[in-house]
């Protein structure tokens, strides 16, 4: 696997990756090392992911130069990795009845219908998270539903909000600003700190989406 490691200061190491997929791979991987504890590995702090880095942050004591030599050495060695078959899968009860429905259909050349059915007939996968606390970015859905984000972002979109802009879709887990194309809505919970973790919707996650009546 092709990467290129930044060190940041004394206590982080950025690894720029090609993509989405090399990102979940490599997470998984660094992330069992990290959870095994072995050596440098114990100083290992967290993980965050995002579309083409991860950032590995370390305790205060961590050799930041074995760490890296023993990371560029596992990259080096790392074959990309599409197997879903052991990820976490989450179902998500839809509303499709977003105010920007129809002009996702114009914009795909698809029936409002079709956009539901393309939206529902794939698996997407929580590639990173950010924006707001509970917000995934979900990739590897039906490349059809590709569309700009709006020219004049929303100044509140409700929680609970399904959206799409560019290749991913999303959901708002609060009430926000935000610039995505509105598909439709869900009750889900996206966030709660009752839970651990905190977040439906972590790197990795597979979700499918399921048409309901409002």
């Amino acid at each position: 696997m092709d990467s290129r490691l930044l060190p940041l200061g004394e206590h982080a190491l950025l690894v720029e990756l090609g993509g989405t997929d090399e990102v979940l791979t490599a997470t998984a991987a660094l992330g069992r090392l990290a959870a095994a504890g072995h050596g440098v590995w114990r100083g290992v702090e967290d993980l965050l992911p995002a579309a083409r880095t991860v950032l590995i942050t370390l305790r205060p004591g961590t050799q930041l130069s074995r760490l890296r030599s023993q990371v560029q050495a596992l990259l080096s060695d790392l074959a990309v990795s599409a197997d879903r078959g052991q990820s976490r899968q989450v179902e998500i009860e839809v509303v499709y009845d977003g105010p920007d429905l129809a002009d996702v259909a114009r914009h795909t050349g698809l029936t409002a219908q079709e956009v539901i059915e393309a939206h529902t007939g794939t698996p997407w996968r929580v590639g990173f998270t950010g924006f707001a606390p509970g917000f995934g970015y979900l990739v590897g859905g039906d490349p059809r539903l590709r569309v700009p984000r709006l020219a004049t972002p929303r100044k509140s979109v409700p929680a609970g909000s399904v959206a799409l802009a560019g290749d991913y879709s999303g959901i708002y887990p609060r009430s926000s600003p935000g610039g995505w194309q509105l598909i439709g809505r869900t009750s889900a919970v996206l966030w709660d700190l009752a839970q651990d973790p905190p977040a439906l919707l972590t790197p990795g996650t597979i979700v499918t989406f399921r048409a309901v009546p409002s």
